[in-house]
């Protein structure tokens, strides 16, 4: 990544309010956010976003200051906990928000159950285990987990679009398996049939062969990839002249893809997708959120809408700010009440209010988008539909889903869904 960029998104946390050295009065948030690798400019979002709504909240939260330090990662679980632990041991924050990917927040799983008087709000990651599979009891996650971003998606492409048979290319990682396990489940139970799965490594450069072998005698190709893997492979396909139909994973046409220079992203037009946000979303909360953000930050430095990082980062720190209010700032007996607030709120948010349940997981709304021209040159996410209330085992018994198995490159068996 270029110097500039971890320059300039570094000098972020110095603008925010009391960024100093800590102090008496002051609650210090660690914001740890990929900064290099596939999802650079979607971390930058991040960073942008959690400075939006410290700002919104005067710069305090519980009757203290806020300082923050930025630590950046790559996205590799071995950084983030490296800066994980720096940020506790020498830089002494109390509350993290982070990580950004999926394996980092497994990583961070576990690395908080080695610091239970700290508190982990996850920033946007995605990976199912990170909450499902022996979670620790001070890591939040406020966003849904990939396999609930999938949820509808399968359904939607089969009764609107009548894409019975697909191939899918899918990143070779947790996220990547989390959230394709959500397509795959509605898609093989509406009867789809998945002919053929590829999975590329997270940071591939060279996706020729994969786009060489994809079969032509299918409806649709699902994508389950983001950030410069999907411009990447958009650029490739077109060189190729490829024409099929396509289905969008959650961060496939992300801003951070749709805004990216060159004319391949044209290939989206029309691509399907889902997620916990739609850009053209009516909801006045939402429309507030974008306005302030707009607002917040020169066009040339920021999306035309917050991406999906950037919604992360901000509901995290919404989260941390109503914690620390309810508790009237009080971190102490390891932040045994402030944990406790965190559990039990009903966190109202630009995508709608957010509940979690007992693995202190997420519970909310997931929209269906499909990707249009905006009638200035570029390209948007147009609102098709939303579904809410979308729990953890995508409204199955717990012994239904974990009779699955966890997300992996053969997980789910369609076949044993009702499809093919």
């Amino acid at each position: 990544m270029k110097r500039s960029l971890i320059a300039s998104v570094s000098a972020l946390a110095f603008m925010l309010p009391a960024a100093a050295m800590a102090q008496d009065g002051t609650v210090k948030i660690g914001i740890l956010v990929a900064l290099e690798g596939a999802f650079a400019e979607g971390g930058a979002d991040g960073v942008r976003n959690v400075e939006l709504a410290i700002q919104q909240a005067g710069g305090m939260a519980g009757g203290m200051k806020i300082e923050t330090v930025v630590a950046p990662t790559d996205t590799t679980p071995d950084t983030t906990v490296r800066q994980a632990r720096k940020l506790i041991e020498q830089d002494g924050v109390d509350i993290i928000l982070g990580p950004l990917s999926g394996s980092e927040g497994i990583a961070m799983r576990d690395y908080a159950k080695t610091v239970p008087g700290n508190t982990v709000i996850n920033g946007i990651s995605g990976a199912l285990e990170t909450t499902w599979v022996d979670p620790a009891d001070n890591f939040f996650r406020f966003n849904l987990d990939g396999a609930q971003w999938g949820a509808g998606l399968g359904s939607y492409v089969v009764n609107e679009k009548g894409w019975t048979k697909v191939a899918t290319v899918a990143a070779d990682y947790s996220f990547g398996y989390t959230n394709f396990l959500g397509f795959a489940v509605d898609f093989c139970r509406s009867g789809g049939e998945i002919v053929e799965r590829f999975w590329v490594p997270l940071g591939s450069s060279d996706f020729g062969g994969v786009i060489a072998a994809l079969p032509d005698d299918v409806d649709a190709i699902y994508l389950g990839v983001g950030g410069t893997d999907a411009i990447n492979f958009l650029n490739q396909y077109s060189q190729a002249g490829a024409e099929t139909n396509l289905i969008g994973g959650t961060i496939m046409a992300d801003q951070t893809v749709l805004t990216s220079r060159g004319r391949a992203k044209d290939a989206l037009i029309g691509t399907p997708t889902s997620g916990p946000m739609a850009d053209d979303n009516p909801d006045e909360a939402w429309q507030e959120y974008v306005a302030a953000y707009q607002d917040a930050f020169p066009e040339g430095e920021r999306f035309p809408s917050p991406s999906l990082f950037g919604v992360g980062y901000y509901v995290a720190a919404l989260a941390a700010i109503e914690g620390l209010n309810a508790v009237e700032g009080d971190l102490s007996d390891d932040q045994a009440a402030f944990q406790a607030a965190l559990s039990s709120m009903t966190l109202d948010t630009p995508l709608g209010p957010v509940t979690l349940n007992e693995n202190r997981q997420a519970t909310g709304s997931v929209f269906i988008n499909e990707v249009v021209e905006d009638g200035e040159g570029g390209l948007k996410n147009e609102f098709k539909s939303r579904t809410d209330d979308v729990n953890q085992t995508l409204g199955m018994t717990v012994e239904e889903f974990t009779a699955m198995g966890l997300p992996s490159r053969d997980t789910p068996d369609c076949a044993a869904l009702g499809g093919g």
